[in-house]
């Protein structure tokens, strides 16, 4: 039973967000606009083209297809919200906004990192053991790994979000962040909270540095076949194929650790805050760019899908 005392349920919270930079606040919204627009758009044309160019119907566009609607389900569970408040001078949200938003954030950002360690794993299997690609990642194996990130995802946020609004907020309604996230809710509580901060770092492990280290590893045996590749062509095809997803998880993974596995004494609320706008508004959008513009087959296939869509001829 939710234990949210002193009328939090019924009033909701107060998210302080960047109330203390209102200097920044219309280029905070018009930027986050802008890229939440990119997002959408992004997105939705990997998904569309990953589905309608048969070209594309392999397991790494099966994936990516996988991560751009998650990270549209992901962007528009925090944005919209954070506009809102940007934009005007309510900040709050309801208690059932923050419950769902905690949830859906929690799961989707979960799902995330197990996925991008499985987009790890194609990749390895793609250059290290090319001539059996198509019989290692067949279609039943593939949709066995992405059920298995949704539902990694889906598992841990029932149970550190339930375990967070078990909590005791003692009327404590302020917010200091853009969203309803575990690590500032906990904060929040007027206990001891010393079982949900070990709970969450148990977690902060298993789904960050695990997938991390299974990234790592899988890149180390990539890398040492590449090196044993003696064409230069066949050594530039085999880092393209990787280059794009090293990048996504670098700036993915490198921020949200900054955020969960640092201690919070260590870094200040606004720095947390800046940070977090990496991997929940800024990752999201750049994803799309960055297998668009260094994937050919990608852009080819964007260029015939708008071809076909508009009736012209780009040659």
């Amino acid at each position: 039973m939710v234990r949210w005392t002193n009328d939090s349920s019924m009033t909701g919270f107060i998210l302080l967000g960047f109330s203390g930079h209102p200097q920044l606040r219309e280029t905070l919204f018009v930027v986050i606009l802008v890229l939440y627009l990119l997002t959408i758009l992004g997105n939705t044309a990997i998904i569309l083209v990953s589905r309608l160019e048969p070209k594309l119907h392999t397991p790494m566009y099966f994936f990516l297809s996988h991560l751009s609607f998650l990270d549209l389900c992901f962007t528009s569970s925090i944005i919209p919200q954070l506009l809102v408040n940007l934009g005007g001078a309510a900040k709050s949200i309801s208690y059932g906004g923050c419950v769902v938003q905690l949830y859906v954030s929690h799961a989707l950002g979960s799902t995330e990192c197990v996925l991008l360690a499985v987009m790890s794993y194609d990749r390895y299997v793609a250059v290290c053991r090319p001539l059996h690609y198509a019989s290692v990642m067949h279609p039943r194996l593939c949709h066995a790994l992405a059920s298995v990130a949704w539902l990694s995802g889906m598992a841990t946020t029932l149970v550190q979000s339930t375990l967070t609004l078990q909590l005791p907020l003692c009327g404590h309604r302020h917010v200091d962040h853009f969203i309803c996230e575990v690590p500032v809710l906990i904060k929040l509580a007027c206990v001891d909270t010393t079982f949900n901060e070990a709970e969450l770092f148990v977690a902060s492990i298993l789904f960050l540095l695990v997938p991390v280290s299974f990234i790592l590893g899988s890149y180390g045996l990539i890398a040492q076949a590449v090196l044993g590749i003696v064409s230069a062509v066949g050594r530039r095809k085999a880092f393209g194929t990787c280059s794009s997803h090293l990048l996504v998880v670098v700036i993915f993974y490198g921020t949200i650790i900054f955020m969960y596995l640092q201690p919070a004494k260590s870094r200040s609320k606004d720095q947390g805050k800046f940070v977090s706008l990496f991997y929940t508004v800024v990752t999201p959008a750049l994803n799309p760019l960055i297998y668009t513009l260094r994937n050919k087959e990608v852009k080819r296939a964007l260029k015939r899908a708008l071809e076909n869509f508009l009736g012209v001829n780009f040659t």
